[in-house]
């Protein structure tokens, strides 16, 4: 197996370009997970359960210190917009979470999107490599003297070889990294429109007086 610095070495000019991409796309990578896994994410249905009991208490005030309670979780930021107007009508509580929602959106795919552009200069970069070292292996059994030939050729096949592998090396796990971060954006998301709506239900169900009965019909 070749080792990381010969292949770094022999792959030429493009391997830098292919190292810095890859240190981009791994900084960007860990960055969203740290954010998406230890700060907009929550445990949603145990959150919602207490934030349904305090609503039910009619116990707004403790509701969105619950809230507060979580500053950067995307869940809380949305509910509170409603809990904040809670006292207002329909409208204006379906309008404050829906505003709130279209803000934590970006948040939580912010950069995400660069992680498969990333990926595919890594790929490119390492096939432009490739055709590179390829032409120089072609120019070196046109042109060059016989006891230069061997050793030419065997360079340019070398670049043409590490730049595919260097490539591919910081695609590959750049992909795997951009699908995980998505699939978790994703779940953050799907909670926030769901639990964004019901908390539009209960909170509307408050003002008509209707909560318990309509937890009772929902239970």
């Amino acid at each position: 197996m070749v080792d990381p610095v010969t292949m770094f070495r022999e792959g030429g000019p493009f391997m830098y370009i292919i190292l810095i991409v890859a240190v981009f796309a791994m900084a960007i990578a860990f960055e969203r997970l740290f954010y998406i896994v230890f700060r907009a994410n929550i445990n949603s249905t145990a959150f919602m359960a207490q934030i349904q009991k305090l609503i039910m208490a009619n116990n707004i005030d403790r509701a969105i210190k619950l809230c507060n309670a979580e500053p950067h979780a995307a869940l809380p930021k949305v509910v509170k917009a409603g809990l904040t107007r809670a006292n207002r009508t329909e409208k204006e509580i379906e309008n404050a979470i829906d505003e709130a929602t279209l803000e934590v959106g970006p948040l939580i795919n912010k950069r995400t999107a660069y992680l498969s552009m990333l990926a595919n200069i890594a790929t490119l970069t390492g096939l432009l490599g490739t055709i590179l070292g390829l032409i120089q292996a072609f120019n070196a059994v046109a042109v060059a003297s016989a006891e230069m030939k061997q050793q030419l050729l065997a360079q340019g096949i070398s670049v043409a070889m590490f730049t595919t592998a260097g490539g591919l090396m910081a695609a590959i796990p750049t992909l795997i990294l951009h699908s995980v971060i998505s699939n978790r954006s994703n779940k953050i998301l799907d909670d926030v429109d769901q639990y964004g709506l019901k908390t539009v239900n209960l909170l509307t169900a408050r003002r008509r007086g209707t909560l318990k009965e309509d937890a009772a019909a929902g239970a």
